[in-house]
């Protein structure tokens, strides 16, 4: 795989994300499903949403790693999220310090939704290649 990032703007170094990532030659790429902070027997999280973040973290890295991919092969993650507000106040180290963990470069949207699954407040979409 050859993997190329595009980012034109200085600002883009602050954010531990690009605005577009090239992939020539992938030999697989994995599309996964939002994966939130919902336990191995199927129950959501009740916990606050930094809690629910690292546990999505955890559910997103076990996905990744059972289908034979790694971390730093997301190209693209999306985060939905109840509130911005709480998320940048609260979970935006555990985030940076998440990605750079894995030496991610990604493209990413965050967006504010009004509700998720059972009144979870995270959810994280992934596309990874190898």
């Amino acid at each position: 795989m050859e993997k190329r990032t595009i980012d034109p703007w200085k600002w883009g170094e602050y954010t531990n994300s690009v605005q577009a990532v090239e992939i020539k030659q992938p030999t697989g790429t994995l599309y996964c499903s939002g994966q939130a902070a919902i336990d191995a027997y199927g129950q959501p999280s009740t916990a606050d949403m930094r809690t629910q973040l690292q546990q999505t973290f955890d559910n997103l890295e076990q996905l990744i790693t059972e289908a034979g991919y790694s971390c730093q092969g997301i190209v693209r993650l999306n985060v939905y999220t109840t509130s911005t507000t709480e998320f940048f106040t609260t979970c935006g180290d555990l985030y940076q310090s998440w990605i750079v963990q894995h030496g991610i470069k990604q493209a990413t949207s965050l967006l504010e939704v009004k509700g998720l699954f059972q009144g979870l407040t995270i959810e994280l979409e992934a596309t990874v290649v190898k």
